[in-house]
């Protein structure tokens, strides 16, 4: 019995001797974090006030003029969203020594498309955020040795209310496909009725005013006045507009796989010995030149349907378009009678009422292929040359054409694309052609319009 009693003091003596060595080790370790948490302390404490007496002192020297404010928050920085559009393609055509759309005045002097490969428009593309108020874009199209500026504008952001301002050069906003930059087309060539309208698209130095309705239904309303240089009208070395375009577009949902837009356009044009090139009545081409006012209607509408609203896997777009173009004024057909032509440089009063449609689907039945098809019909319909009559001629006939498509695109920034047309828009001319296109997209590149 006294073993067990002997050890159990031995033990009770131990146990209160181990802790207070381990208090005594904790507290030298707190003083010790006390202490350099205080130099740090105190050495902060002192550059606070090393930064504060450097201040003082600079503020009592002479001040520097203060630069203007810049308008990034990055001064002199640039840095836009660039992109550049590669395209070509290979053309099969009728060799057809001067192409034009039956019974309309031609678009300036535009032969049509070159046979076998070419390149198509490549086009720079530049657009930032000039500051809080104002976005800008930019669009270089270069075509061989020809360079033009597409689109140059500022746009305001901050109007409010739905509204915004845009200045300088751009697309005007009438009709569906005018503000598409043909990389974005559906079909590998341009329909008729915007090659009898504009020659490609209305494009306008000007300003635009646009107001979206804050409502569910989308509103958009738009007026536009403008230089009116591009065809239908002529460069007027003058003050005050050359050309003005309203434009109203409605659109919404119908459940989550469909949405919808129409919309009604206008365009009034005035021309100025606006040239062009017919065939008289000898068949011997004739230089025209129209001098008075052209006013073109445009209703439009797009229906747009994906299974529950995914775009991705399958999608259909069925487009179409319609315009009324009336036009009155002067025309001249200069002298060809030294070229075997009808032509003796009479000038006489001209009138026309012309109209014409266009109407097109196009279905990505799997991921990354679509197919499409588009059908153009125009009517020239009542033609008044004057006294021109006698040299030349009008015609009755309605230029149509068929044009099935089958295109593919490895990513979003590139596509492929088969076309095969059945053109009848010249008269007496019926034309298979056949297109390989290629359209590639470099760089950032925004979503187009809807």
């Amino acid at each position: 019995m006294l073993r067990p009693a002997l050890l159990a003091a031995a033990l009770a003596a131990a146990f209160p001797a181990h802790a207070d060595t381990e208090l005594d080790t904790l507290r030298a370790e707190l003083q010790e974090l006390k202490a350099a948490y205080e130099a740090r302390i105190q050495a902060l404490e002192s550059r606070l006030q090393q930064a504060e007496s450097a201040a003082t002192t600079e503020a009592s020297l002479p001040s520097a003029p203060v630069p203007p404010t810049e308008s990034r928050a990055d001064t002199g920085s640039f840095n836009p969203d660039i992109s550049l559009i590669l395209q070509g393609r290979y053309a099969h055509l009728d060799d057809v020594e001067h192409r034009a759309i039956s019974g309309f005045l031609p678009a300036g002097h535009d032969h049509g498309l070159p046979r076998g490969f070419s390149l198509d428009h490549t086009e720079l593309v530049m657009s930032a955020s000039v500051d809080p108020y104002f976005n800008g874009y930019f669009n270089l199209a270069l075509v061989d040795e020809e360079v033009a500026i597409e689109e140059a504008w500022f746009q305001t952001t901050s109007l409010g209310h739905g509204a915004s301002l845009k200045g300088g050069r751009f697309l005007s906003g009438l009709g569906y496909q005018n503000e598409q930059h043909p990389h974005a087309w559906d079909f590998a060539d341009n329909n008729l009725m915007y090659r009898a309208l504009f020659g490609e698209a209305y494009g306008n130095d000007g300003v635009q005013l646009k107001w979206v309705a804050p409502t569910e239904l989308f509103i958009e309303l738009g007026a536009e006045a403008g230089r009116g240089a591009g065809f239908p009208g002529t460069d007027r070395n003058a003050n005050g507009a050359g050309s003005y375009a309203m434009f109203g577009h409605l659109g919404g949902d119908v459940g989550v796989s469909s949405s919808w837009r129409a919309g009604l356009s206008y365009l009034h044009a005035k021309a100025d010995e606006r040239d062009g090139e017919l065939e008289d009545l000898n068949d011997v081409e004739a230089e025209t030149l129209f001098s008075g006012k052209s006013k073109t209607w445009v209703a439009d509408f797009v229906w747009k349907w994906a299974p529950d609203g995914n775009a991705r896997e399958r999608n259909f777009k069925l487009a179409g378009e319609y315009f009324r173009r009336s036009e009155r004024g002067s025309l001249l057909c200069e002298d060809n009678l030294d070229q075997g032509g009808a032509c003796d440089g009479t000038e006489d009063a001209y009138r026309s009422r012309q109209s014409g449609y266009y109407v097109q689907g196009v279905y990505q039945f799997m991921p990354r292929w679509r197919t499409g098809y588009r059908y153009d019909r125009l009517d020239p319909g009542s033609v008044d040359f004057g006294l021109n009559s006698a040299s030349l001629a009008v015609t009755d006939y309605k230029p149509t054409r068929h044009s099935l498509m089958l295109d593919y695109s490895p990513s979003e920034f590139s596509r492929l694309r088969l076309q095969v047309s059945k053109d009848e828009s010249m008269e007496s001319v019926s034309e298979n052609q056949w297109f390989v296109q290629y359209v590639h997209s470099l760089g950032a590149h925004g979503a187009h319009k809807f």
